[in-house]
């Protein structure tokens, strides 16, 4: 979030200083502005711009796009029920990191306009649990458990889902992690090359059995999710905004070699999105309707223009339309989808 000094000093306050921020897991992403500094790490308008991403919902009370703002039906996050006609009929979707967040509204919004949809990630009870909803409303859905750190899990999962759906005709390469704020020079390397394997070779893992297939096929169209926080950064950042900043050297690299092959491959960057992975940062003491009002406020004050934070329903949103022919000129770039954050000062 870009903020003049004399403005950011609005931003709601975080809490005392407590013990270190819990390493979010896979699928529970910071697609974000990825602001926010911890110390400085006690503003929640630092900390809140870095999180980002993942589950669904929000604490009790706290402000949602009500279905009419999000020009849905008000069914988000219940399946779907639009039944198997959809504009996706007939097509493969994989998606990883899809047991919370925007993977599992991600998987759940390509069901609904009925594309057959294997997804991943490392909560086998999280991964059925959406499985079922998607299949209790009409959809097809199966959930693979499979961590995109580990080569033989990935090419595992994309493999099984080729066997039994075909394709694949769509991926989203959805799963990150982000670990606590820490300065650059203090952060560990074992905490380095976890976000990095994670984030970074997660993706490059995906694409490397995914497009093969996909050549194989006659195209597809492979989405990354990066974050716009690739477009700027705050302190304790570093290993995040590293890796996703590589992230979009792998989507420019993969459409280049293959948009010949019928493969298109674009970067979705969310901005603040509010979802249970901002717990991570939820004050001690907090009532439920303390955090959802300093979350509220948070997304009144860090996005101008719309004056809150967006849904993981809007993100899956963005990732359908890119996803459709109706983008089918737009390859390579970063596509930033973050209620006007990036624009304020």
């Amino acid at each position: 979030m870009r903020a003049a000094a004399g403005r950011r000093m609005r931003r709601p306050v975080y809490g005392p200083e407590g013990g270190a921020v819990p390493q979010v897991e896979e699928g529970q992403h910071m697609q974000d502005g990825s602001s926010g500094s911890v110390g400085r790490r006690h503003v929640l308008g630092g900390a809140a711009a870095a999180m980002a991403a993942a589950g669904v919902g929000l604490g009790a009370g706290a402000r949602t796009a009500s279905a009419q703002e999000r020009g849905t039906d008000g069914k988000d996050g219940q399946g779907g029920q639009r039944g198997k006609g959809g504009r996706y009929a007939g097509k493969t979707v994989l998606v990883t990191g899809a047991t919370t967040g925007i993977g599992r509204a991600a998987a759940i919004a390509f069901a609904a306009e009925g594309a057959r949809v294997g997804f991943c990630g490392r909560r086998r009870n999280l991964g059925q649990d959406v499985e079922r909803l998607i299949r209790k409303a009409g959809g097809e859905a199966t959930y693979i458990r499979a961590d995109v750190r580990r080569p033989e899990e990935v090419r595992g999962f994309v493999e099984a889902v080729a066997r039994k759906y075909g394709g694949p005709d769509i991926a989203l390469n959805n799963a990150g992690i982000q670990k606590p704020f820490t300065d650059l020079h203090e952060v560990s390397v074992a905490d380095w090359d976890d976000v990095t394997l994670t984030n970074t070779r997660g993706v490059f893992l995906a694409m490397k059995y995914e497009i093969p297939l996909m050549r194989a096929g006659g195209g597809g169209v492979i989405l990354v999710t990066g974050s716009s926080n690739q477009y700027g950064t705050r302190p304790g950042l570093g290993s995040y905004t590293a890796s996703k900043n590589s992230v979009q050297g792998l989507v420019q690299a993969a459409a280049i070699e293959n948009g010949t092959h019928g493969i298109r491959v674009v970067a979705l960057a969310p901005g603040m999105t509010d979802t249970p992975m901002l717990d991570v940062h939820r004050p001690p003491g907090d009532t439920d309707e303390q955090w959802a009002a300093r979350k509220a406020e948070f997304g009144r004050l860090g996005i101008d223009a719309f004056k809150r934070m967006a849904t993981p329903e809007e993100m899956a949103s963005a990732a359908l339309g890119l996803a459709s022919d109706d983008m089918r000129f737009q390859t390579g770039t970063t596509v930033v989808v973050d209620g006007g954050q990036l624009s304020g000062l």
